[in-house]
């Protein structure tokens, strides 16, 4: 089993200054999978995001990548390996076009990102490839759209977009549903599912309706340490994670409204 592992950690602690944000978490993602971290405010997971990241290095413990260890390595050697988290390279400039979003994205890999003496016509070559990418995420009629006058749900699919543009193996979702209205968590649930194949997608949601329909399983932290692992309906149904996480009946009530 432990092939299928696509990301693993064995230990992994975090410690500011006496208090511990992460505590000896073990987790295994499998490959093809989308894996859900979730726990109250305060548990650890955006640390533990932070720390698989390199954006912020661990105490103790190890992480593995494909099976081998990427404890030591710099944020942008992990996004080089596939493994990328969506706000590390998919800063959205309000001030450009979706498709000069996309292109900005696209330019990484070519380390010309930041060649901006040149002329705009250098890109051209990029257009087609950023064209394909808005319309995977469904944002085509947008190509030509400032960032800044494109509605929420619209500017995170556009992430999303970014993201793309790495060609990752491995996607890092940080509450991609945030903030929205029911329309554009639905719309942003369809995407994630589709981008999804052929990928593997670990991703931080509080929103359980969301990761009850999109996850193969889920990863429980609370006080920064692992509480329940497993699909929806067994994490759902284990009290302690009502008690921690939603309390008494919430976990129902949320999953079905």
């Amino acid at each position: 089993m432990a092939d299928e592992y696509i990301l693993e950690t064995r230990g992994l602690t975090k410690e500011f200054r006496g208090f511990t944000a992460v505590d000896d978490v073990n987790l295994q993602v499998q490959e093809g999978h989308i894996h859900a971290l979730i726990g109250p405010n305060g548990a650890g997971k955006t640390t533990v995001f932070n720390l698989l990241t390199k954006f912020l290095p661990p105490t103790r413990g190890e992480i593995l990548y494909r099976g081998k260890p990427i404890t030591g390595m710099k944020a942008n050697e992990i996004a080089r390996l596939g493994l990328v988290r969506s706000f590390q390279i998919s800063a959205v400039f309000g001030h450009m076009t979706a498709m000069e979003n996309v292109r900005v994205a696209l330019q990484r890999p070519m380390g010309t990102s930041f060649h901006f003496w040149k002329s705009e016509r250098t890109l051209d070559h990029l257009n087609d490839r950023a064209i394909e990418l808005l319309e995977e995420v469904g944002l085509r009629e947008y190509a030509d759209v400032l960032t800044v006058e494109m509605p929420y749900g619209r500017k995170r699919a556009l992430e999303v977009a970014t993201t793309l543009a790495m060609d990752p193996t491995m996607m890092l979702l940080d509450e991609p549903t945030q903030g929205m209205g029911a329309e554009d968590v639905d719309r942003i649930v369809e995407l994630i599912r589709r981008v999804a194949r052929g990928r593997t997608v670990l991703m931080v949601e509080h929103n359980l309706s969301v990761v009850s329909r999109l996850c193969d399983r889920i990863t429980v932290l609370a006080r920064g340490a692992v509480l329940a692992e497993g699909d929806y309906a067994t994490v759902s149904a284990d009290p302690r994670v009502k008690e921690a996480y939603m309390g008494s009946e919430a976990a129902e009530e949320e999953a079905t409204a």
